[in-house]
């Protein structure tokens, strides 16, 4: 190109509420790819990332926890970005919704859209999911369940500010049916017209009064901004805009968004709010929004709940980045969900990585050292094979860019492997080391590892979008360093003479997968406690106790008790008030439901003004981690536990 063309993309914003997942890192690392892969065709790409800092989830989390909503968010954006930079991720800016100037842009485009009509006061009644920060009614519920998480909603009443939605949703559809490639993948596109615009759209709750921790309406003190307004504008604020007319010049250039990645669960917040929000702010709509699918394991979304979640740190201490991020974007579909596991991660790197890469590079710079002193020349001494190898290398840039423009990064790996694969069987094809026992082979031979050489070359600078380290780490064993792209249709452009690394490495090793899974075991092994043995007592003052199974049908924090939780325990044809110190490991909602292990004949005791009238019992580790003991099967309440 000519000028550079400027490329804006986005990833969503993490939640603060906790560490991300691997799930949650899969996304990074694909818009870390899309950007790369931009940049090294020539754009001027800016790629921001960051936190969304605010809601009633973290303002719960934090009271459990013991700390201000600042500090909560301030330790977990830091562990965001950590793992963000550990994944070698090259974004171009981190916003935080804390960030000063971000609140206060939010706080004018919450005016600005007041006084312009677009947002009225009113109250809200529904069901409120607080993991979704979402309301819903009764008919939008699956199962009596949030749609999005499955969890319990709670009924909810409170004075709201609201979003006149229907007032932009007939050009929102216009919109969609003018640029078809607005929603990807399509099946996307329409869940969002058929389930949401054509029925109609219901106005939004864009201020919430029941909790503090939100921007504050500058206007009405007793309000904060709704999640979804104060988080979505991160795509401008992020880039210099500004509510009074005054942008600066970043803004200018890179808006509107060349595309929003994002997860499939929050397709309708930025294809049906975010739309009609800049609308009404009267700016351009992003060019697409792309709703990758979910990373599962086991069959099922990750959740803390659920205990099966991964981590991208735990997976690179046993991996390294590159052979994460690569199985991360080759094994993620277009459209449907992915899956992982530890045992999955580890073939995959054997197969692909160790297999097919590193031993098409150690084999051909093994031969050109051995049989010419590492120096690779092209004599021309072509041969049979030669054509075929070279149209799969020289036709490969072409294919690898035709997906990544349409975000099939996973077809985009499987196209940039072709080349390994074919330079594999050509090897095969040519016998090397049977060209080496005749002299009269010379050329042949060097022409032979000249096309291998350049075949790695084309294929590792592709490879560079998605494995930066080892595709660079290839090239300077090759002695090169990443190709221009413009450059990568063209088969033999290698000068003559340039020589192979003499102390080749082993660019990605073979997985033991017993190995691997033992060390999995391992880093999950709870650790071994020092137990101090107390006085010893009889069996029958051990029976003394009345110990029976409970099921929890209830459970509220204590007013003015950071660490008390009430909760109303089924226990047979009993109902007993049990007061537990348990706020800062488990939430109200966490508690409702799970059958526990309570002591019946305790005493009662007041705590805080409540009677309490039993115990749950714990188990707490040497860190001071605390869970609640459950049956390992479901079993009546009122069950003996002896």
């Amino acid at each position: 190109m000519s000028r550079k063309e400027k490329f804006y993309i986005t990833t969503a914003i993490a939640y603060t509420s906790g560490k991300p997942h691997i799930g949650n890192t899969y996304e990074i690392v694909l818009t870390d790819a899309l950007a790369r892969f931009k940049r090294r065709q020539g754009y001027d790409v800016f790629f921001q990332t960051g936190t969304d800092e605010h809601g009633q989830k973290i303002e719960e989390k934090a009271a459990a926890a013991g700390k201000t909503p600042k500090q909560f968010v301030d330790e977990v954006a830091d562990t965001v970005k950590n793992i963000w930079d550990l994944m070698n991720t090259s974004y171009d800016k981190f916003i935080r919704t804390t960030d000063e100037y971000h609140v206060e842009q939010v706080q004018k485009i919450f005016r600005k859209l007041y006084e312009q009509g677009d947002i009225y006061k009113g109250s809200y009644k529904g069901l409120y999911c607080t993991p979704c920060e979402s309301f819903w009614t009764e008919s939008q519920l699956v199962d009596g369940k949030c749609p999005d998480c499955g969890r319990e909603v709670k009924p909810a009443e409170e004075e709201a500010y609201f979003f006149k939605m229907s007032k932009y949703a007939d050009r929102l559809m216009q919109y969609m049916q003018d640029n078809p490639d607005f929603i990807l993948p399509v099946s996307r596109k329409n869940e969002m017209i058929n389930n949401f615009l054509k029925p109609g759209l219901q106005d939004l709750c864009v201020s919430r009064s029941s909790f503090k921790w939100g921007i504050p309406v500058d206007f009405d003190s007793r309000h904060v901004v709704y999640v979804w307004l104060d988080a979505l504008t991160n795509y401008i604020t992020g880039i210099g805009y500004d509510c009074d007319g005054n942008s600066d010049e970043k803004f200018r250039k890179y808006w509107p968004a060349d595309v929003h990645v994002i997860g499939k669960d929050i397709v309708r917040f930025h294809t049906l709010y975010w739309p009609i929000f800049l609308m009404a702010l009267g700016l351009p709509l992003p060019k697409q929004v792309f709703g990758h699918p979910w990373l599962l394991q086991d069959g099922g979304k990750m959740s803390k709940s659920k205990g099966n979640i991964m981590y991208a740190d735990d997976m690179v201490k046993l991996f390294g980045v590159d052979p994460v991020r690569y199985y991360l974007l080759s094994e993620m579909p277009f459209d449907n969900d992915g899956s992982i596991g530890w045992d999955t991660v580890a073939e995959k790197i054997n197969a692909d990585l160790a297999n097919v890469l590193g031993n098409l590079v150690s084999r051909t710079v093994a031969m050109s050292n051995k049989y010419f002193g590492g120096t690779v020349e092209n004599k021309n001494a072509e041969g049979e094979p030669d054509a075929q190898l070279k149209a799969v290398v020289s036709g490969a840039y072409a294919k690898v860019a035709g997906n990544m423009d349409r975000f099939k990064v996973a077809d985009a790996l499987d196209e940039l492997f072709v080349i390994f694969r074919r330079a594999n069987k050509y090897i095969d094809e040519t016998t090397p080391w049977v060209l080496a026992k005749n002299p009269e082979n010379a050329d042949r031979l060097k022409t032979v590892l000249y096309n291998l050489t350049e075949s790695i070359a084309v294929g590792a600078s592709l490879l560079e979008p998605f494995m930066p380290e080892l595709a660079v780490k290839i090239l300077g064993q090759l002695g090169e360093t990443v190709r221009p792209y413009d450059s990568l249709s063209a088969f033999g452009t290698r000068p003559n003479g340039v020589k192979v690394t003499a102390s080749p490495e082993i660019c990605v090793a073979r997985l033991d997968i017993a190995e691997v899974m033992k060390k999995v075991e391992d880093m999950f092994a709870p650790p071994e406690i020092k137990v101090q043995e107390k006085e010893q007592i009889d069996i029958d003052e051990f029976f003394k106790s009345q110990l029976v199974v409970g099921k929890i049908i209830a459970c509220e924090k204590v007013e003015k008790a950071d660490k008390l939780l009430k909760s109303t325990v089924k226990i047979g044809n009993l109902q007993k008030t049990i007061v537990s110190g348990i706020a800062k490991w488990y939430t109200p909602e966490q508690m409702v439901g799970k059958n526990v292990v309570v002591v019946l004949n305790l005493k009662p005791a007041k705590l805080r003004g409540i009677v309490s009238e039993g115990m749950l019992l714990c188990a707490e580790d040497d860190k001071g981690n605390v869970v609640l003991i459950s049956p390992e099967k479901e079993l009546a309440s009122g069950s003996e536990v002896r």
